[in-house]
């Protein structure tokens, strides 16, 4: 009931015309980036921290969770209409999206596609806010060193899931902690990795990474390899769906959903993994599996259900521990950090107004979202016209703009700059972003929660290990990181026991063919004894 009671605050608090104004901003912006291909809620969020930092601080957060959710939105548009996916998570949906457009059905699978995303997004909110405050009971029971073995968790869990190589991961993770910890040291006030520049004994802003790596780093990179083509839109008639669809596609809704929400508040599990799995399970479970591969509509309802629960999901972590899983909840924590507010469990009984203001505006977004989609769906794939050079100019402009604005130092202008570059080198040889801008975020919380740990035991290292959940989260990352070795290895002897085992096969064949040849030889050596006796 105290849940019941606090979410009604929070409805009181999103529905204030200013918020409500924002929040209406946050998803139309949300739609036109998920629309834009390569231009993710991340890189818009990252690219709005400067620019929202006059704002109240739940005023700016409900926002950025419209952004959220809207680009989970946008990037269905395009899958469908132009087989052109926005978000990386949009892919599966082209797969049968596409094909129905391209037989006559685009209005319905863009139906399926934005009613499937608001009834998982509700769901999955109505989970957050009935899981969330659990976590965070069980949270403020726990000490430094089980915060400390959670968040190395999750490092080591994002960095050892994401990109094609461990090794790439872990580099990306040391750059992230070595930015992460230029300053001064929080115990001793000395001064580390600050080249003699006072001008860092600060840091560097998070908002000037967050804007340096996403919005420079990746508006540098599309730009350079997108083509400057523009597509053309399938015609759209009125979206909406016959009874023999809603039929088809509720089941998909609901187990979208159920797939979607904890592999969303999993570290690095993202909404790309359980969106193939709800493909591949409603190819299974359908009536109509011959539809499949030329535009099936459960293809469309359950992957991108499943889309947006994930969007749900990824927000529980970042709410009840303060725990980034993918690259726009770190944007957002960063955006936290920026005014000061301290995530973590106490987040919701310090700031019990912003918390709860920003989980109901994701019901009143959700609900946005649906009322705009629908009819303006073919307006959106419009946007796919505007000329590069001028949509990625732009974006570099408002860029360094926004990131000037943070301190009004020409020294942020230069940092920016290098770490723009340094996004790039990055996307080059395929370091994941991700790890780096996790690894800032929590290099100083795990710096702290380390200090007070080996405080509290006088400097003896057992006490990181002293409580039952760090050493939980210590076995994890052990078994996050040899279960690749152990693969490998087994890989690497499973050809050797194929040659031993035919080897051994062809020995016994040879054996057994040379006691049939004996056989043989002593059947005939007989026949003839006998053949002799009767002639005799």
């Amino acid at each position: 009931m105290e849940t019941l009671n606090l979410l009604m605050e929070g409805f009181g608090h999103a529905l204030t015309p200013m918020n409500l104004l924002f929040a209406l901003i946050g998803v139309v912006l949300g739609t036109a980036v998920g629309v834009l291909p390569g231009i993710g809620p991340a890189m818009a969020v990252a690219l709005l921290l400067p620019v929202t930092s006059g704002l109240d601080a739940s005023t700016a957060l409900i926002m950025f969770a419209g952004i959220y959710y809207g680009g989970m939105y946008g990037g269905s548009t395009t899958s469908i209409l132009l087989n052109t996916p926005g978000e990386s998570a949009t892919v599966i949906t082209a797969i049968e999206g596409h094909k129905m457009a391209k037989a006559g059905r685009a209005a319905q699978a863009l139906a399926t596609a934005a009613i499937g995303s608001f009834v998982a997004g509700s769901i999955g909110t109505g989970l957050l806010v009935a899981i969330a405050p659990l976590v965070v009971g069980f949270a403020v029971s726990l000490g430094a060193p089980s915060y400390l073995g959670i968040m190395l968790l999750a490092l080591v869990a994002v960095t050892a899931v994401l990109g094609s190589s461990k090794v790439r991961g872990f580099a990306s993770l040391g750059l992230g902690l070595a930015v992460g910890l230029i300053g001064a040291d929080v115990v001793s006030g000395q001064r580390r990795l600050t080249f003699g520049q006072p001008l860092l004994a600060d840091g560097i802003d998070i908002v000037v990474v967050a804007v340096g790596i996403f919005a420079v780093g990746e508006a540098l990179w599309i730009s350079a390899h997108l083509s400057r083509t523009t597509a053309t839109t399938i015609p759209v008639g009125r979206p909406w769906m016959g009874k023999q669809d809603w039929k088809r596609s509720w089941k998909p809704w609901l187990r979208g959903t159920a797939l979607g929400y904890p592999f969303g508040a999993l570290p690095a599990g993202g909404a790309e993994i359980p969106t193939f799995l709800s493909y591949v399970t409603e190819k299974r479970l359908s009536k109509h599996r011959a539809e499949f591969g030329h535009g099936a509509i459960e293809g469309v309802a359950g992957p991108e259900a499943a889309n947006n629960a994930s969007a749900a999901g990824s927000l529980t972590p970042m709410l009840a521990l303060g725990l980034p899983v993918n690259a726009t909840a770190a944007v957002m924590l960063a955006a936290l950090t920026s005014y000061g507010i301290q995530p973590g469990p106490l987040l919701f009984e310090e700031e019990p107004q912003l918390v709860w203001g920003l989980i109901a505006s994701l019901f009143i977004g959700n609900l946005l979202l649906l009322v705009i989609n629908l009819p303006l769906a073919p307006l959106w794939a419009r946007l796919l016209q505007i000329p590069r050079p001028y949509l990625y100019a732009g974006i570099l402009f408002f860029a360094t703009l926004g990131a000037f604005a943070v301190n009004l130092q020409t020294f942020d202008l230069i940092l920016l700059l290098v770490l723009g570059l340094l996004g790039v080198v990055m996307r080059r040889y395929g370091l994941p972003v991700l790890p780096l801008i996790i690894g800032v975020i929590l290099a100083p919380r795990a710096e702290k929660s380390l200090r007070q740990a080996l405080q509290l035991s006088a400097g003896d290292p057992a006490g990181l290990v002293s409580e039952p959940v760090a050493v939980i989260c210590y076995v994890l990352i052990v078994a996050v990181l040899c279960l690749p070795i152990a693969v490998w290895w087994w890989k690497r002897r499973r050809p050797a026991e194929a040659d031993l085992a035919f080897e051994g096969a062809r020995s016994t064949v040879g054996l057994a063919e040379r006691m049939d040849a004996h056989d043989d030889a002593v059947r005939r050596a007989e026949h003839e004894g006998a053949v002799d006796q009767e002639r005799r």
